[in-house]
Formats: structure tokens, sequence, C-alpha cells
């Protein structure tokens, strides 16, 4: 006879995929009509915008668009000149286990860009990718408590309460805000590059609500009617909410912001103040800390018991914090630097190795800077640097760069300072067998005249008294009653009388 369980149903999210795509595009352009023809390109800045995410069986796939600004100087001489391209993007992951019910988590960032040119009037453009994608599926794991009416049948269960670390929410949100933006630049200026770049710096949850508040970094390169060239910050604050049903204030949320479109200003036009439009994507996990009663053993005093078992993972957060690490490099140049005008960083890959016990995380960093060398003229440099960042169990990571970027000149090139964040969620797993299924076999045998009532014996090493009592089929109980025993206490090196059960 099977026997009735009370069984808990846990509803969250499993992550099916965590991985980091770093890809290449190439594109070919030829230079409009309205552009001269170029002599030397000088730099290319860009911006990797998110525009799809898709979820389909054991596959997960992500699209945007990359928005790049073609800074060149003219064969005719004169000032920095520019075009603007678009490249598409689309990356693939394997993700087992995902389904269209399935949520897609998703940030492009753009590692590098460079043109190469082919003729006067026609370019190769090359960008570099780093896109993070993780794959949420939701699904409802089942997990024994206990035994319905166990006193029946002589039912001894051995429960424990545990607690296991789950993300219980996956949402998102698009919005949209405009706000008026003033760059500084008067008439006759022009305005070359502008990017954005999105962060969250609060997110709590109020009941069912998830409040989070944030910016976005607005950072235009200029050139002023004399010629004079320049960079210009604006940060646009925003504030949202999402709903989440079903979680409580003490939930843990992780929000992620990530940029989808940026309207300004066309690129070359002349701008005092001006109406900025974003359009952004919010990305938001959920945590929650769960308590779970788990049946772990069960034997019956009056029937042998067929028990079928399975494995639960249960995780605990060992570790959840911002590591910042303060980063100062050079960037050696071949020439001497008269000045420096614009500079920015953007973040490839993350990486994982373990070094004995320690996890090791290792940052990709790209820095790029613009300056004008000791004959005036406009060049770039770029390096990379990698950080590391130790840390234990199994970890989530992404990073961030909050604050600007200084660059200035120094002996032998640019010196750059910045902070990189590494943003750290460690989880440590274990596996935990429960108990799935349990039926009634054949009844145990009664103590007879060849079978003593009571035994006599000393608990092996390691031994709980509830292994003793279920391998003679009595209780606990009654072995402590017996030997006078205070609650829950084993001896070693005593002789323990048994009763059998009658």
């Amino acid at each position: 006879m099977e026997l009735e369980l009370k069984r808990d149903a846990i509803h969250c999210f499993e992550t099916v995929a965590d991985v980091t795509i770093c890809q290449e595009e190439t594109q070919e352009a030829i230079v409009p009509d309205a552009c001269p023809d170029i002599l030397r390109i000088v730099e290319v800045c860009g911006q990797a915008c998110l525009t799809g995410k898709q979820a389909r069986e054991g596959m997960a796939t992500v699209s945007g668009m990359v928005r790049a600004s073609v800074l060149y100087l003219p064969e005719t001489g004169g000032c920095l000149r520019h075009m603007e391209l678009s490249v598409p993007f689309t990356c693939q992951v394997e993700a087992p286990g995902l389904t269209s019910q399935g949520t897609i988590l998703a940030d492009p960032r753009l590692r590098w860009a460079e043109a190469r040119v082919l003729n006067p009037r026609k370019i190769l453009l090359r960008v570099d990718l780093a896109v993070e994608i993780r794959a949420c599926q939701p699904c409802e794991r089942t997990i024994c408590q206990g035994v319905e009416s166990a006193e029946e049948h002589g039912i001894r269960q051995l429960q424990e309460e545990q607690t296991t670390d789950q993300i219980i929410a996956v949402q998102e949100k698009p919005f949209t805000f405009t706000d008026g933006v003033d760059l500084g630049l008067s008439e006759g200026g022009e305005l070359l590059s502008l990017r954005g770049e999105p962060s969250c710096e609060e997110s709590r949850l109020i009941g069912s609500k998830l409040i989070f508040k944030g910016s976005v970094e607005l950072h235009a390169l200029l050139r002023d009617a004399d010629g004079t060239l320049r960079t210009a910050r604006e940060s646009m604050p925003f504030s949202q909410i999402i709903e989440v049903p079903g979680a409580g204030e003490d939930a843990e949320c992780e929000v992620r912001v990530v940029l989808t479109d940026l309207n300004a200003p066309a690129i070359g036009t002349t701008v005092g103040s001006a109406e900025v439009t974003l359009e952004l994507l919010a990305q938001a996990v959920v945590r929650s800390q769960r308590p779970v009663t788990m049946l772990q053993d069960i034997y019956s005093t009056g029937w042998m018991l067929e028990v079928q078992t399975e494995e639960h993972t249960m995780r605990q957060v060992v570790d959840q914090s911002i590591r910042p690490q303060s980063v100062r490099e050079i960037l050696e140049t071949t020439t001497l630097v008269r000045n420096a005008i614009d500079g920015w960083l953007s973040l490839g890959e993350i990486r994982q190795s373990r070094e004995g016990d320690q996890m090791i995380l290792s940052a990709e960093v790209l820095i790029t800077a613009l300056y004008l060398d000791d004959g005036e003229e406009l060049q770039s440099v770029q390096t990379d640097c990698r950080l590391d960042c130790p840390v234990q169990a199994v970890c989530q990571c992404w990073c961030t760069a909050p604050g600007e970027l200084a660059v200035v000149p120094a002996a032998g090139g640019l010196e750059v300072r910045f902070t990189l964040e590494f943003h750290c969620l460690c989880l440590a797993e274990r596996r935990q067998a429960a108990i799935s299924s349990a039926r009634l076999g054949e009844e145990r045998a009664k103590p007879d005249g060849t079978q003593p009532s009571v035994v006599l014996r000393m608990a092996a090493p390691g031994e709980r008294l509830w292994d003793i009592a279920k391998a003679y089929g009595t209780t606990t109980e009654e072995i402590t009653q017996a030997n006078e025993l205070e609650e829950g206490c084993l001896p070693t090196g005593r002789m323990l009388l048994i009763p059998r059960v009658r």
C-alpha cells in the first residue's frame, strides 16, 4: 500500500544559462555624398543597444544594434568630421531546459570598434561585443515534508528544517522618459558623438512593489565654433516601480537597466538646450530565503517499507557584496601628449578561475583616449587591463564603473584613473537526499521464543539513536526510557538495552 505523503510545492526560477558571448561584426560602408573624402580615421565612438530577446526550446537569442560615430580627418584638410553607421547583431546560446515560458536577461556592451579605410569613399567597420545572457526558467519543485496519518501504521519519520535561497521572481519593465539637457554648445558648434550609460543605484521592495532609482549618464563629444574639441556630461535621473506579486520585504532584489534606444539631436547638428529621449529596459531578479521541511528518513515499527529517495539542491548565500577596486594605468603614446580630449572605458568578459580554495574573478577592461599631440594632431590610443578579485563558493558576478574616467597627460603618454566595482553573489550549494515515496511491505516479524525481546549492544562510532531504533524496528523513545538517557544524548562506550516492539 502506497503511503500518502505531505508535499510542499516550491515555485521558483532556475538559471539554465549564465554566460557572456563575445563576437565580432563587420560592415562595409560608403561615405555619404555630403561628407568629404577620408584621409585618416581617428577613432570610432559607439553604443550598443538591446532591441530584442527570445526564449525557445533549449535556446536563448538576443539581438541589438551598435550605433557608431566614425571620426575622421578629411583629405581636404580642416577640422574633424564624422559619419554615422548602424550595425545589427544577433547572438545565441544553448540553454538546456529553457522553454518559451522562460525569461531572458541580457546586457550587450561594445568592447571596441575600429574602422579601416578601403578607399577615400569606402570604409570597413569592425565592432566587438560582449553580451551577457542569463536564461531563467520557471519551475515547480516538490519536496516531501512528512506522512499523513503516520500513527496508523507505526510510522516513524525523521524531518529536518532547512532554508534555501531561490529566485522567486524575474520581472522586466520597459520605460521611456524625455528630458531637456544643456550641453553648452554655442551657435556654429557641432555634436560629434553621444553615448548613454544607464545604472541602477537603489532598489528596494515595499509590499509587492519593487521601487528602483538610477540615472543615465550622457557623454558627449563636442566641437565648438572655433574648432576646439571638448566633452560634456549630463545626468538624467529616473525612478520606476515594478509589480512583484508574492515577494516579501525581506527579499533581495537585483535590478539592471539597459539602453534600448537613444533619440537626441542628430549628430552633427548645432544644439544648445535639447530634448533627449531614452528608451530603457529594467530587468529585475528577486531572491528570497525560504524555510523547507524535508522528510529525510522513514520506517515503521510494524511493517517493512519500500522507500524511494531523490536529491534536491539547497543553496545558501555566503556572501553578497560590492568590492571596489581603484585602478591607475599609463597609456603609452608614440608622441608627446599636449592635451587629453576624451576618454572612455568598455567592460568585456568576466572570467572565473580557481586557485586552491579561492575563486578568482578576472574583469577585462578596454580604455580608449583621444588626445592632441605636440603637433596639434588629433590621435587616439587604446589599452586593456585585467583586474582580479578573489571570492568564495559558486559566484555570480557583474561589474560596473561608477564615476568618471580621469585622463591626464603624463610622462610617456596618458595617465588614466577609474574605479571598478565587482558585484558578487556567492552561493554555497549542496545536494540533499529526501524521501520521494514510501510503500508498506511485509509485516515485521514479532519476537517469539527464538528471538529475544531485548537486544544488548553498543553504539557504533557516528551512529545515531535514530539508526539503532530503525534497525530494530523500535522507537527512540523506547531506547531512551529503557536506558534512562537524556533526550537526544547517545553515550559512547556503554552497552544499551534495545527493546523490541511486540
